[in-house]
C-alpha cells in the first residue's frame, strides 16, 4: 500500500466532547472520572477519522494528549467484535519508558471495555511477558527490540492485528529502527488501519509512510501560545575542563535539571562527579535495568534528584511538567535532538532555560544550529545569575565553583571564538543582547515549527540503539 503525502490536512470536528468526536460511552464514562471532559486539539482533529478507520498521520508537542487521540481510536475498534486469542491492535513505541507510559495511559479505558493491554520491552525476562501473551492479550504496546525477538521465537502471531500504532516514528528512525517496524507492521493484517505519530515526515519516516499506509490523512496540531512557556535559550563559552563546574553551579541556581550527555559511560561519570559538588544525581541510560530506570524517575518527578543525567534515548521517558532547566553537557549532534532535548522544559505554561556548554569541537554545529532555528548568534561567558532561580536547589557540600569568572580572552582570541570580554559579568546581566549568546528569550514553540527536516549539517555519529 502507498501513501499520497499530498493528502489534504483533514479539519478538526467542531466538537466540545469525546462523545461529539464518537468515542463510544464506556470510553467516554472513563475519561469523565478522570476530569477529561474536553478533548485536546490533537484529539479533536484525530479522533474522527482515527474511528472512522482512515489510516492517520499526526504530529503534536508532548503532553497534548497524543496518548488517548489514537489510544482511544484503538480501544473502540477492538471492542467492536469479540475477543481473540491473538492480540489485535499493535502500538510500537521507541522506548520502555514511553511504551509503559503508553500502556498505564490506556488501562483504565481498556478495562472499561472488558479489554486487555499488555506492555513487552526488553531489558527484562521473558517469563511474564509469554505469560501474558498465552492468556491472550487485545492490545500490544511494544518496543520494536523485544516484539522481533518475540516473534522469532513464535511466542507472537500478529497476523489477526486490525490496527497499528508508530509513536514517534522519527526517534525510531534515529536509533535505527525502522527496518524492525517495517518488518513487525508488514506481518500484520493487510486489511489493517495504521496510524503513525512524528515529529516530521520526511526522509526515513516518509518512506516508511509510503510503504505502510493507504491514503492517509495528516494532522498536525502545534501548542497555544497560552500553553507554551517562555524558554531562555543559553549558549556558553566553556572550556572542557570547566564544564562540570559550570553545570553544577547552573544546577543551583535554576534546578533541578536534565543534563544530557551523549554516552552512557559518560551519564555516571558526570553523575557521580555532580554528587561530588553537594548535588543528589542520577543518572538514566539503556546499560541500566527496569527497576533502576524507574527509581530514578520517580526520585526525579518527587523532587529527591537534583540532577537527572540522561543520553538522548532514555530521556524520552522523561515525561515531567516542571523542569525549569535543560543543560546541554555535550550539545547534541542535530538540530531536531536540540528541540527534542529542550522540549523537556517550558511546558505547561512555566518558564523554562536551556543551557550549552560550548567547546572548541561544537562551536561549528552551534552557529549552524542558531541560524536554523532562528536564535541569536554568538557565544557568551557562563553565568549563572543570568538564570531565572527555582530556589529549591542549594549547595550542599563540595567547592562551590567559580562560574561566571572572565573566560580566557587570550585563548579566546587567538581561536577567533567571538567571545565577549567581560571582567564582571553581573555588571553586563542587562546588555547580553541578542547576538552575543548569553541569555536569550524564545518561544521554543517557534524552535519546533522552524527546525530543519532533514537534520543538521554536522555528521552524526554512530550510537548503539537501546532496545
Amino acid at each position: 500500500m502507498h501513501a499520497d503525502l499530498t493528502t489534504p490536512t483533514s479539519k478538526p470536528v467542531a466538537g466540545s466532547s469525546f462523545a461529539d468526536l464518537g468515542v463510544p460511552e464506556p470510553l467516554v464514562a472513563v475519561a469523565t472520572a478522570q476530569g477529561l471532559l474536553e478533548p485536546t486539539p490533537i484529539q479533536r482533529a484525530a479522533l474522527p477519522d482515527a474511528l472512522a478507520g482512515r489510516d492517520v498521520l499526526g504530529s503534536a508537542p508532548t503532553g497534548t494528549g497524543k496518548t488517548l487521540a489514537f489510544g482511544l481510536a484503538v480501544l473502540a475498534r477492538v471492542s467492536a467484535s469479540a475477543r481473540a486469542k491473538h492480540p489485535r491492535a499493535l502500538i510500537l513505541a521507541p522506548t520502555r519508558e514511553l511504551a509503559m507510559q503508553i500502556a498505564d495511559a490506556l488501562d483504565a479505558f481498556a478495562r472499561a471495555e472488558r479489554r486487555s493491554v499488555a506492555v513487552f520491552y526488553g531489558g527484562v525476562g521473558y517469563g511474564r511477558q509469554l505469560q501474558q501473551l498465552r492468556r491472550g492479550v487485545d492490545v500490544v504496546v511494544a518496543t520494536p527490540g523485544r516484539l522481533a525477538d518475540l516473534r522469532e521465537r513464535g511466542d507472537v502471531d500478529l497476523s489477526h492485528v486490525e490496527v497499528v500504532v508508530v509513536d514517534e516514528a522519527d526517534r525510531m528512525a534515529d536509533m535505527g529502527f525502522l527496518p524492525e517496524v517495517r518488518r513487525l507492521v508488514q506481518a500484520t493484517s493487510s486489511e489493517r488501519q495504521t496510524m503513525l505519530f512524528s515529529a516530521t515526515f520526511e526522509g526515513p519516516v516518509e518512506t516508511l509512510v509510503r510503504e505502510l499506509c493507504h491514503d492517509p490523512v495528516r494532522h498536525v496540531v502545534t501548542r497555544p501560545d497560552d500553553e507554551q512557556g517562555e524558554v531562555g535559550h543559553h549558549f556558553w563559552n566553556v572550556d572542557p575542563s570547566e564544564r562540570l563546574q559550570v553545570t553544577a553551579a547552573a544546577v543551583r541556581a535554576a534546578g533541578p535539571a536534565v543534563v544530557f550527555c551523549r554516552t552512557r559511560r559518560g551519564a555516571d561519570r558526570i553523575a557521580e562527579r555532580l554528587r561530588g559538588e553537594g548535588l543528589a544525581t542520577a543518572a538514566i541510560h539503556g546499560d541500566l535495568n527496569q527497576r533502576q530506570r524507574e527509581r530514578a524517575l520517580e526520585g526525579f518527578r518527587a523532587g529527591r534528584i537534583d540532577a537527572l543525567v540522561a543520553t538522548d534515548v532514555a530521556a524520552r521517558g522523561i515525561h515531567v511538567d516542571d523542569v525549569p532547566l535543560v543543560i546541554h553537557f555535550d550539545p547534541p549532534e542535530r538540530t531536531t535532538d536540540y528541540v527534542h532535548r529542550s522540549g523537556r522544559t517550558g511546558r505547561a505554561g512555566r518558564r523554562g532555560s536551556v543551557v550549552s556548554l560550548v567547546g572548541p569541537r561544537e562551536r561549528s554545529f552551534v552557529r549552524s544550529l542558531q541560524r536554523e532555528l532562528g536564535l541569536p548568534h554568538g557565544l557568551g561567558a557562563p553565568d549563572a545569575a543570568l538564570l531565572p532561580g527555582s530556589g529549591r536547589v542549594e549547595h550542599v557540600g563540595g567547592r562551590r565553583p567559580a562560574v561566571g569568572r572572565e573566560v580566557e580572552e587570550s585563548r579566546a582570541a587567538s581561536e577567533g571564538r567571538g567571545v565577549p570580554r567581560q571582567r564582571d559579568p553581573r555588571a553586563r546581566r542587562g546588555s547580553i543582547g541578542s547576538r552575543q549568546g548569553g541569555a536569550v528569550r524564545s518561544d521554543a514553540r517557534s524552535a519546533r515549527a522552524d527546525a530543519p527536516r532533514g537534520g543538521a549539517a554536522s555528521p552524526r555519529r554512530p550510537r548503539r540503539p537501546e532496545r
